[in-house]
């Protein structure tokens, strides 16, 4: 565990170099973050590119050298050295503020912590009695990802084949799940190295989300509330909680600890809560969002800054700079290597690439004088991705054409439309609104006031007081010079989401546009959390309850859901101690290249032993656009036993034929037919048959 966290540590210092390559002005908390998800993400990619060559062992320990090395030359240039210096100045100045201030801002950043590991702990849970998931929608997922993470450790599967689908190449975006096959291989537990992935990724998100939301809406009550807005997103479910707990008889604080059902997803509610149906079992997201967030960031930044050379050498005022610092990167070359950054996704989250392509031809379009900018980011991006994504799709057993397909109104089934989104999100979209109106109300008002020249003195006074309470706080400078009318622009591309993601589908479930329709949402945060915070900061007491009633019907929903994952109150079975047993007789007796038939089922024993089955979960392959129905029916001749049994079992080449409760679940299963071939590994009402 000790190696696999030195790992870790030499990922983020090679982000954390990284990130003064892209930002000059950023504070040293949200460096620590960003390093955290860019070490990641190239420790990930570089580690997988190095395996295909030298295999897994050498590439763990290549890729940790390599990223230290270049920590150590990025800081070597005399320019990031003073930045850093700097940095630490600004971070030494900020813990003698206020004490007051330095607890909020601690008891914050504590509250997401302990809520993260209590959240996580429940991911994957581990006991005599078999392997188990506290979270509502993980029971199918957390097997998916245990399958992907045992292939690369225990079969060293590089090139990365299907391990669900026999034959096919590894398309889904795997970089999450290698990491953990990193940390694992250097001795951290599966279950360990997943929690402490997912946890720092999270905290992560946090720091990088609410700096975002700062830099797009100059308001930091704005983004302190951005973090649980998305967090706790959801929608109406708190009524029907409401009802549910009028219609029994237990206490509230009893009803609070055995709710019976999640109030974001099911019974009408599609939406779901972020951290219950995609961040605790798409783990690709969880590294994918925050990656794409820096990156978001980075195009704001060159979007609403006017000038682009005059900003361009400007610095961050700070009260204790050690030396003066030369001109920045042009940028242009920071434009180059944020692109290379964003070229990483196609492994790691492919729907994140997708919203960086639309936001990318929006910001073109609308402030096409930046070209230099636009084209040295398309240019970085097409460097990593365009060879990523020619690896992904050869051999893929992927189609295409069920990628895409006109689909009205996502996933709202029979429901009306207008209905349907305000059940599953409440009033968010009404608060949306009134976020964009007073931005717009706001630059209506700059534009009649002009410049501050030409502005009454209290305004002046009151923007040097903002300007010194900025320098002071030692935020970027360029936050100051935020225009709402770029604002109000850069929200176009997530409209655009919104409404491409309710006519058509963009998988083959159309469930999944809801990794596309997250991104709507977040980049719609910070105008829905600029509203709240606008009603707050009004001296009437009347509008301060309304920005609370707002902030806890917006919560209220996605808060129940995920106190039912952190409580305890879901332990859902994926794996029997049987299961486990005879996975770890398999590892040790059975070759790692050897090929199983199982039940076409999500926790399959095979699983956990990381060899590659004929087929495993059809809800996992039809998602993936793949074509499962021909093996689907052979397999299920095969376990009947009939008389081209045997010639199918050749026809996919396959070496043993497992039996368990889940075959048994099949129907027609001729388990005298398998009674001819030798028994390799048996427990409890599992079977493994050696078939050759």
């Amino acid at each position: 565990m000790l190696i696999s966290m030195l790992l870790i540590a030499a990922a983020g210092a090679g982000g954390f170099a990284i990130t003064y390559l892209i930002d000059d002005d950023a504070p040293i908390m949200w460096r620590l973050a960003a390093g955290n998800i860019i070490g990641s993400a190239v420790f990930g990619t570089l580690g997988f590119f190095l395996a295909l060559a030298v295999g897994l062992n050498a590439a763990v320990v290549i890729a940790a050298v390599l990223l230290t090395t270049s920590a150590l030359l990025i800081f070597y240039a005399g320019d990031n050295r003073k930045k850093l210096q700097r940095n630490w100045y600004d971070a030494k100045s900020r813990l003698h503020g206020a004490p007051g201030r330095r607890s909020l801002r601690f008891a914050y950043y504590a509250f997401f912590f302990l809520l993260f590991f209590s959240f996580f702990d429940r991911s994957m849970i581990v006991s005599p009695d078999g392997i188990f998931t506290g979270g509502s929608q993980n029971l199918g997922d957390l097997p998916f990802h245990l399958g992907a993470i045992f292939s690369f450790v225990e079969v060293n599967n590089f090139p990365p084949v299907n391990p669900s689908f026999a034959g096919a190449r590894f398309s889904y975006p795997f970089i999450a799940d290698l990491l953990t096959a990193f940390a694992f291989k250097l001795g951290a537990g599966v279950r360990d190295a997943m929690f402490v992935q997912n946890l720092s990724w999270a905290i992560s998100l946090v720091i990088v989300l609410e700096r975002f939301v700062w830099k797009l809406t100059a308001s930091r009550l704005a983004a302190r509330l951005a973090p649980p807005l998305l967090f706790f997103s959801g929608g109406l479910g708190f009524i029907w909680f409401l009802g549910d707990y009028w219609s029994q008889s237990k206490g509230f604080f009893d009803f609070l600890w055995h709710l019976p059902k999640d109030y974001t997803i099911g019974d009408g509610f599609r939406w779901g809560n972020s951290m219950v149906v995609l961040f605790m079992t798409q783990r690709s997201l969880l590294l994918g969002m925050p990656l794409t967030l820096i990156v978001l960031g980075f195009l704001w930044k060159r979007f609403a800054t006017e000038n682009t050379e005059e900003a361009g050498n400007r610095i961050a005022p700070s009260p204790n700079p050690p030396v003066p610092l030369s001109p920045r990167l042009p940028f242009s070359t920071q434009a180059f290597v944020t692109g290379l950054l964003a070229g990483l996704l196609p492994l790691i989250h492919l729907h994140s690439l997708a919203v960086l392509f639309v936001v990318g031809f929006f910001l073109f379009i609308l402030k096409p004088e930046k070209w230099v900018t636009w084209i040295s980011f398309a240019v970085g991006v097409a460097v990593v991705a365009v060879p990523e994504l020619i690896w992904s799709v050869s051999g893929s057993a992927s189609e295409t054409s069920k990628f895409f397909g006109w689909h009205f109104g996502w996933d709202k089934g029979e429901q009306n439309f207008v209905t349907f989104w305000f059940t599953n999100t409440g009033i968010f979209v009404p608060i949306l609104l009134a976020g964009t109106y007073l931005i717009a109300m706001h630059q209506k008002a700059e534009a009649r006031e002009g410049t501050s020249e030409g502005l009454p003195q209290s305004r002046i006074a009151a923007k040097k007081k903002q300007a010194k309470e900025n320098r002071r706080q030692h935020d970027d400078a360029d936050s100051a010079h935020t225009t709402h009318h770029s604002a109000l622009l850069f929200l176009l591309p997530f409209a655009f989401l919104f409404l491409v993601s309710n006519v058509a589908k963009l998988a083959p479930w159309e469930w999944d546009n809801i990794k596309v329709l997250i991104y709507w949402f977040v980049g719609s945060i910070p105008f829905a959390a600029l509203a709240i915070a606008f009603m707050w900061k009004k001296e009437s007491g009347l509008w301060k309850v309304c920005a609370s009633v707002c902030f806890v019907a917006l919560i209220a929903s996605g808060a129940l859901d995920v106190w039912r994952v952190v409580s305890g109150q879901i332990n859902y079975k994926v794996f029997d101690s049987d299961a486990v047993e005879i996975a770890e007789q398999i590892e040790r007796r059975v070759p790692a290249n050897s090929m199983f038939l199982n039940a076409p089922t999500y926790n399959t024993a095979i699983v956990l032993t990381g060899r590659q089955s004929v087929m495993r979960y059809p809800g996992h392959l039809g998602s993936h656009g793949i074509d499962y129905s021909t093996r689907e029916s052979d397999v299920k001749r095969i376990y009947q036993g009939g008389s081209d049994a045997i010639a199918l079992m050749e026809k996919y080449r396959i070496d043993h034929v497992l039996i368990s409760p889940e075959e048994r679940n099949l129907g027609g299963l001729n388990e005298q037919f398998f009674a001819r071939f030798p028994i390799a590994a048996e427990s409890g009402q599992y079977r493994l048959y050696r078939i050759r």
